[in-house]
C-alpha cells in the first residue's frame, strides 16, 4: 500500500497526501523517500503548476518516526536515516513550483517543518503547531525564521510550546483558518488563483523566494 498518494482534483493542481493515518502520518524513512520521489516526478510534470500537501485522517503529521531513532548506533541505518532526511528537506525547500500545506490537524516536529517548508499554509481550526523535540534534539530553525522572523521563531523553537490555529494566524504562520469541512475547498480556491499564471512565471517567482530564504545545509544545520 502506498505511503504517499498523488491525485489531480483540478487542472494543473496535484494533491500529495501522506497515507499513514494510523501512525499520525509519522514521517518514516520510507514516507520521506516516497514523498521525495513523488515531488521529483511532479517537478518534471509540465501539466502541474501547484502542489498541495496534506495528511490523511485528522493529523497533518506528527513528525519523524521516533522508532527509527532507536537504531542510531547501527552505522548503516543511521547513514540511511540522515541521507533520507537531508534529501527530503532539500527537495521541499528547493521544489520549483508553488506548494500549499493544507494543515488539517497537528503539525508537530518534522510535521511542523513540512508545513513551513511549503510556500502557503491554510489551516483548519483543528490545526496546531509545535516543536516538542526541542526537549531532546536539534530543531530545524531556518524555515520558520524565514516566515515569522527571529522573535517568534526563537520563542517557538526554544520553548516547544503548542500554537493553535488562531495564534498561528496572528503570527502570519498561516494565511487563513477555516472550518475543517471547508479546508480543501479553500485550498483548491487558492490553488486555482495560482494556476492563472503561466508555469514558467510561477517557477521564476518560486526561484526568487528560494534564493531570498537562503536556507542551506543538511537537516541538523537548517
Amino acid at each position: 500500500m502506498a505511503l504517499v498518494t498523488v491525485t489531480t482534483p483540478a487542472e494543473a493542481v496535484a494533491v500529495l497526501t501522506i497515507e499513514r493515518a494510523d501512525k499520525k502520518n509519522a514521517l518514516s524513512i520510507a514516507v520521506r523517500d516516497e514523498m521525495s520521489d513523488a515531488l521529483d516526478r511532479l517537478a518534471g510534470d509540465e501539466t502541474i503548476k501547484v502542489v498541495v500537501i496534506t495528511g490523511a485522517g485528522d493529523t497533518f503529521s506528527a513528525g519523524f518516526d521516533l522508532k527509527e531513532f532507536d537504531r542510531l548506533d547501527d552505522e548503516a541505518h543511521s547513514a540511511t536515516l540522515w541521507a533520507s532526511s537531508d534529501r527530503w528537506h532539500r527537495t521541499l525547500i528547493e521544489f520549483p513550483l508553488p506548494t500549499i500545506a493544507a494543515v488539517n490537524g497537528a503539525a508537530l516536529a518534522g510535521g511542523f517543518d513540512l508545513a513551513v517548508m511549503c510556500d502557503i499554509r491554510i489551516a483548519s481550526t483543528a490545526a496546531r503547531f509545535a516543536h516538542p523535540e526541542q526537549s531532546f534534539s536539534d530543531v530545524v530553525y531556518g524555515p520558520v525564521h524565514d516566515l515569522v522572523g527571529g522573535a517568534v521563531a526563537r520563542d517557538l523553537c526554544l520553548t516547544g510550546r503548542v500554537v493553535g490555529a488562531e495564534e498561528a494566524l496572528a503570527f502570519h504562520l498561516v494565511t487563513r483558518v477555516v472550518a475543517p469541512e471547508h479546508l480543501m475547498d479553500e485550498v483548491l480556491q487558492t490553488a486555482a488563483q495560482i494556476t492563472r499564471a503561466p508555469r514558467e512565471v510561477l517557477c521564476r517567482t518560486k526561484a526568487k523566494a528560494v534564493r531570498r530564504a537562503s536556507v542551506a545545509g543538511a537537516t541538523l544545520d537548517l
